[in-house]
């Protein structure tokens, strides 16, 4: 099955980290990403630039509106995400406790659309 880590965090706090603790913080996270690729676990994934560089387009009774910045304010931003394939909802939780920084993941299945382009399987 396809799964959504989503990697939250407090951006603030990330900032203001020592220069050491940020290059030790991606390289233990370099190393995970590339064991979990190689091994076929991880299909794509992405780090995300900060939440102050978002735009948000709302539609709202017909009308749409197109603001700078998140669409909520919050301490935690979505900082990243991976699509993995494992063999069930337990293996992605394990995958996710290996997760070697400081945050919080959010897991969620991915709808996997059949070939025909018809509604999910």
């Amino acid at each position: 099955m396809k799964y959504m880590l989503m990697f939250v965090g407090d951006e603030v706090a990330w900032e203001q980290a020592p220069a050491d603790v940020k290059k030790r913080g991606y390289e233990a996270v370099g190393t995970w990403w590339n064991e979990h690729s190689k091994a076929g676990r991880i299909l794509d994934g992405e780090e995300l630039k900060s939440p102050r560089t978002a735009t948000t387009v709302r539609r709202h009774d017909g009308k749409i509106s197109v603001s700078d910045g998140p669409f909520m304010e919050a301490k935690e931003s979505l900082g990243g995400f991976a699509i993995v394939d494992v063999p069930d909802l337990d293996a992605a939780i394990e995958l996710a406790k290996s997760w070697p920084a400081l945050q919080t993941l959010e897991i969620r299945p991915v709808v996997e659309h059949r070939d025909d382009g018809g509604q999910p399987a």
